[in-house]
């Protein structure tokens, strides 16, 4: 990924140095685990160890996978050259290459999900303390981008809580899925490496045994991993284009924080644009784009092939570093957005009283009116308003047809605001307990 939309914790995971000392972890702890078993001699296992803080040189390795045509007996042959070639003669003994090239690639996957987790839990804080902040902020629903009835801005914000607090629980089930390791050898049968030796290996890298590998790990496990992401990236796409709309000129009802200096435009200084949450739509974009290729992953020759390699050395980072830079901004755009309260009662009474057609149809269905003749009275004096800007209250007070049905007081009653905000802290008790 590019460093525009990298940060260094997560890149770091993905860094060849990261891998590589992975790598060396798990031939290492698997010696030891051989040596246990009395396999290999304890002084060759321990002598693997020598290579513990040792810095491997990534360009080394490169030049001798240049030759090899293979990473990892490239990597191989470059431990020997510090461990020694006759105290090294062991190393990956009765393994295969994608014991260690799987084993690892979950190891990087749990970790880039213990950040994504925690990033996570941060943007939750972020949406709760802004929920409470704007519990009772009034403000118009919209369907279909059309004004409907009364809610709040508080409502908008648990909404998207609820939300992610469901991705923060796939991302824990995405965790424990990949957290997988196989030291099984050769077509998974254990035939030249005892399965406890796995068992070492995994406890060692707080992995637990693949139940069954055929020498590569199911790739199923992948799909459901990386199709988490794809949800938490549209998860986060759905709040950056509510964002998007508040911003609008014609809405304004909230708008990304715009900073000292900060420029909108190159060509109208007036501007201030929703770049952050542009950005984001645009970022959700790229996490989505690599479910598919995770998903066709899954369909291997056999017991083995290398067709899903190629695509994870890409999307394992990419996926991971997009992910974890979009909820960061996420984040950050939350915290610090900029709310108008006064805008928001504005834009609920741009066409006057309007909101309230459902309350003065269900009072007439309730005073005997059938439903067909409410909702022809109702929306007749309701298209007066849309068409003219008159004030619905005062239309339907003039309707003889309605005020034969209900008095000016029953009428008066159905434009109370709070009515539409009376359960705002049953549903709050809901999404963020008592």
């Amino acid at each position: 990924m590019i460093p525009r939309y990298s940060r260094p914790e997560m890149v770091q995971i993905w860094e060849p140095s990261t891998k590589f000392r992975i790598w060396f972890e798990i031939e290492a702890h698997a010696c030891d685990a051989m040596a246990d078993l009395g396999v290999i001699p304890r002084e060759n296992a321990e002598a693997v160890w020598k290579a513990r803080d040792v810095e491997f040189d990534v360009a080394r390795i490169d030049e001798i996978e240049a030759e090899t045509k293979h990473d990892v007996i490239a990597f191989l042959t470059h431990l020997a050259e510090h461990v020694g070639s006759d105290e090294a003669r062991f190393v990956h003994q009765g393994m295969t290459s994608s014991d260690v090239l799987d084993t690892c690639f979950n190891v990087q996957l749990t970790r880039a999900a213990d950040i994504l987790i925690a990033d996570t839990e941060a943007l939750l804080a972020a949406l709760k303390r802004r929920a409470y902040e704007h519990k009772h902020t009034i403000r118009i629903g919209r369907s279909h981008g059309i004004h409907a009835e009364p809610t709040t801005m508080g409502l908008t914000f648990a909404r998207f809580y609820a939300e992610m607090d469901r991705n923060l629980a796939r991302l824990h089930t995405a965790r424990a899925e990949i957290a997988t390791g196989a030291i099984s050898g050769a077509v998974g049968t254990f035939a030249n490496v005892d399965p406890r030796v796995e068992e070492h290996v995994c406890a060692k890298l707080g992995l637990a045994p693949e139940p069954i590998s055929t020498q590569v790990i199911p790739r199923d496990r992948h799909a459901a991993f990386f199709a988490t992401l794809g949800v938490v990236a549209s998860s986060i796409e759905n709040i950056a284009i509510e964002i998007r709309h508040m911003q609008r000129t014609e809405v304004l009802e909230g708008a990304e924080f715009f900073s000292m200096g900060q420029k909108g435009s190159s060509a109208m200084p007036h501007k201030k644009n929703p770049v952050l949450t542009e950005n984001l739509t645009g970022l959700a974009r790229l996490v989505r784009g690599m479910v598919v290729p995770a998903m066709e992953n899954v369909a291997l020759w056999h017991e083995r092939d290398i067709s899903h390699s190629s695509v994870e050395r890409m999307i394992g980072p990419d996926a991971t570093i997009t992910l974890d830079f979009a909820l960061a901004r996420l984040t950050g755009v939350i915290d610090k957005m900029l709310i108008y309260p006064e805008n928001m009662l504005a834009n609920l009474n741009k066409f006057p009283g309007l909101v309230m057609s459902q309350r003065v149809l269900l009072a007439l269905t309730q005073a005997g009116v059938s439903r067909e003749d409410a909702y022809r009275l109702v929306q007749r004096n309701a298209l007066k308003v849309w068409e003219t800007g008159v004030d619905f209250k005062t239309e339907l007070l003039n309707d003889p047809e309605v005020t034969a049905a209900l008095n000016p007081a029953e009428i008066e009653e159905k434009f109370d605001l709070g009515y539409h905000t009376k359960h705002v802290d049953t549903i709050f008790a809901r999404v963020f307990g008592a």
